[in-house]
C-alpha cells in the first residue's frame, strides 16, 4: 500500500510539474506573440506617419479642429438648409442658398433637394441589391456541392464570385465612370457586380446545409436538376435568401453614400463638397439626414428580417 501510494503521488507530482512547464511556454508564446504584434503595430503605424504629408502624430491634438466651422452660427439654418427654406443669413453665396435646390413636383409643391438626393442613393442601393441577388440564386445552387456534382463547374462558379468581390465597390465604380461617365449608373453596376460575389457566397453555404430529403425524393421520382432546385431547395432557403438580402440592402446604403463622393451620385456626393467648402448648417443637414435613414433602414429591414426566418432565429443566434 506504501509503495503503491508512493508511485501515485509520484505520478500525480510529475502530472502537476508537466501542466506547469506547458503552462509556462504557453504563457511565453502568448506574451511573445503580443509583443511581436505590438512592435509590428508600431512599425506599422511609424511607416504611416513617415509616409503621410502632414505627419500625423504631429497634427493629432488638432483633429478635432474642424468642429469650430461645422457648428452654425444660427441653429435653425440646419432646418432650412434641410427643407430648402430660405435664410436670413442669405448673402448671395453658397452657404446659404437652401431654396435653390428645390425639386418642384406640382405647382408649389416641391421635394427638399436632399430628400431627392436620399432618393437616388436609396435607388442605387435597392437596384443593385435586386441584380445581386437575381444573379447569386443561381449562381449559389450551380456552387453548392450537395446540389452540382461536376466539381468543374462548382469551381469555375466560385471563382467567378470570388473574381466580383474580390476588388472593392469604389475601384470597379471608377473603372466604369472612366467607360460611362459619372453617375449613378456607374455606382449600381459597381455595387451590383459586388453584390453577386457577396450574396452568392452566403447562398451557396446556405444551399450546403439543407435537408435532402426531399431532393432525393424528387429524383426517385425522375425530377431534373432545375426542378429538384425549384420544389426542394428554394422553399428550404428562400426566408434566409431574402432575409440576407435585406441586410445586404444595409450595407449598400452605405456603400452607394462613398461611392456618391466619388462621382457616384446622390447625396454622398453633395455632402463630400459640403465638407471640402466648410458650409456647417448644410454639412450637419446631410449627416442628420443620412444617419435617420440608415436607422429607419435597419429598423425596418431587421423587423421584415424577424418575420421572414422567425424570432426563434434570432434568440439562437443572440
Amino acid at each position: 500500500m506504501t509503495m503503491s501510494a508512493t508511485i501515485r503521488s509520484d505520478a500525480i507530482r510529475q502530472t502537476a510539474e508537466a501542466w506547469r512547464r506547458q503552462t509556462s511556454l504557453r504563457r511565453f508564446y502568448t506574451a511573445l506573440g503580443i509583443g511581436l504584434l505590438l512592435v509590428a503595430i508600431c512599425t506599422a503605424m511609424w511607416f504611416a506617419d513617415e509616409a503621410n504629408a502632414g505627419h500625423f502624430f504631429d497634427r493629432l491634438p488638432h483633429i478635432l479642429d474642424f468642429l469650430s466651422w461645422l457648428v452654425p452660427k444660427d441653429w435653425n439654418d440646419v432646418w432650412r438648409a434641410l427643407f430648402d427654406i430660405a435664410s436670413p443669413h442669405d448673402k448671395g453665396s453658397q452657404e446659404f442658398n437652401f431654396p435653390l435646390g428645390r425639386v418642384y413636383l406640382w405647382g408649389g409643391f416641391y421635394l427638399p433637394e436632399y430628400f431627392e438626393l436620399m432618393l437616388t442613393t436609396l435607388n442605387v442601393a435597392l437596384v443593385s441589391t435586386f441584380i445581386g441577388f437575381v444573379f447569386a440564386v443561381p449562381f449559389s445552387f450551380i456552387a453548392a456541392r450537395n446540389l452540382t456534382p461536376s466539381p468543374v463547374l462548382r469551381l469555375v462558379v466560385k471563382r467567378f464570385m470570388e473574381l466580383l468581390r474580390a476588388f472593392p465597390e469604389i475601384v470597379i465604380a471608377g473603372l466604369f465612370a472612366a467607360i460611362l461617365s459619372t453617375g449613378p449608373v456607374a455606382a449600381i453596376i459597381a455595387i451590383g457586380l459586388h453584390s453577386i460575389g457577396a450574396l452568392g457566397k452566403l447562398f451557396y453555404e446556405i444551399n450546403e446545409n439543407t435537408d435532402m430529403r426531399a431532393e432525393e425524393g424528387l429524383r426517385a421520382v425522375g425530377a431534373n436538376w432545375f426542378e429538384r432546385v425549384r420544389f426542394a431547395g428554394l422553399p428550404q432557403v428562400l426566408p434566409n435568401f431574402m432575409s440576407y438580402a435585406l441586410l445586404r440592402i444595409e450595407i449598400n446604403v452605405r456603400i452607394s453614400t462613398i461611392i456618391g463622393a466619388v462621382g457616384g451620385g446622390g447625396i454622398g456626393e453633395e455632402l463630400k463638397l459640403s465638407i471640402s467648402r466648410g458650409f456647417g448648417a448644410k454639412t450637419l443637414a446631410l449627416v442628420l439626414l443620412l444617419f435617420t435613414t440608415i436607422f429607419l433602414v435597419d429598423q425596418f429591414s431587421a423587423w421584415l428580417r424577424r418575420k421572414l426566418v422567425g424570432e426563434q432565429a434570432f434568440m439562437m443566434g443572440a
